[in-house]
């Protein structure tokens, strides 16, 4: 049984999504970019989400949004429906799309961790080998420059949406904004430290592909290789699946955040213990979703601390 999660209005994450076995089906050409992009944006845009930051792999998908309305959920659910059913036409592929794992959803809980992984989203190209400089790769991004005031715009694809239902727009734009620590006076800096610890991540895996004799593959090449192969470079297996970060050196974010999640859960299996024995006056924490979307169960209006 997976462990119960906190959803929270206003809270900021960053979303990863992995291809099944590591196929490269999302290779970054012209029609998936377009595709992950409108999808992206529709998706964005139907459940109130900001967007402050993506990173589309070949064979997996990094965001950095915030969920306004606590519905995170709904969004992931038809996010990656669209994604997969596009990507099957797109690809001719008859398999499952996604992975096996669950989503990773890491909760963003300081600047630090905004800033170190935004930074992290967009260095990913560089970090896997593939280009020398992020602003290198080809496939759906978003640039330094232009977070908080950069555009997504795509054109409806031709592939799988009916352009007669009007869920699906001709053209679809989503503005890309700012996350809520950062305010409209401090996005420059905010920027800039984006920036540097992007070049500290950048510099890091250049010294690793030097010390390993690598070369880095070229955009050129990552955009012509075929989908159906499989990335063969070593992967370990994840042996943690974290649920929020707070940043290097944060030692008492970390273990605030520890103990807020180690409570919330405790909460959650109490009174999910007496709803089951039948006590349907059983209050859960609040943060509490699938209980309260699907059951309607009573949540509380006080928010747990230490």
């Amino acid at each position: 049984m997976s462990q119960p999660r906190e959803i929270a209005p206003g809270a900021t994450y960053m979303i990863t999504r992995r291809v099944m076995r590591r196929h490269l089906l999302f290779r970054p050409d012209a029609a998936i970019t377009q595709f992950l992009i409108y999808a992206l944006a529709v998706s964005a845009r139907r459940y109130g989400l900001h967007v402050h930051a993506l990173c589309a792999m070949s064979t997996h998908l990094h965001l950095i949004v915030t969920d306004v309305t606590g519905v995170l959920p709904r969004f992931l659910q038809f996010f990656h429906r669209i994604v997969a059913l596009g990507t099957k036409v797109l690809r001719t592929w008859e398999g499952p799309v996604w992975d096996h794992e669950a989503t990773s959803v890491v909760r963003l809980l300081t600047r630090a961790a905004v800033v170190e992984k935004i930074a992290y989203v967009l260095a990913n190209p560089v970090a896997a080998g593939l280009v020398r400089h992020a602003r290198e790769w080809p496939g759906a991004k978003v640039d330094v420059g232009e977070l908080g005031r950069g555009v997504l715009r795509a054109a409806r694809p031709s592939a799988y949406l009916d352009p007669k239902k009007p869920q699906w727009p001709e053209e679809v734009t989503l503005p890309l904004s700012l996350p809520p620590a950062i305010d409209q006076d401090g996005a420059d800096g905010f920027r800039q430290e984006v920036a540097a610890e992007l070049e500290r991540q950048e510099a890091q895996a250049h010294a690793t592909m030097h010390q390993h004799g690598r070369c880095f593959l070229g955009a050129e090449r990552a955009s012509r290789i075929s989908p159906y192969e499989r990335a063969t470079s070593f992967e370990a297996l994840r042996e943690r699946n974290p649920t929020f970060a707070v940043g290097r050196e944060q030692g008492d974010a970390w273990r605030i955040a520890g103990g807020a999640v180690r409570a919330f859960r405790a909460s959650y299996r109490a009174a999910l213990e007496r709803w089951r024995a039948g006590v349907r006056s059983a209050v859960f924490p609040v943060g509490t979703w699938w209980m309260r979307v699907f059951h309607g169960v009573i949540v509380t209006d006080v928010v747990l601390s230490m």
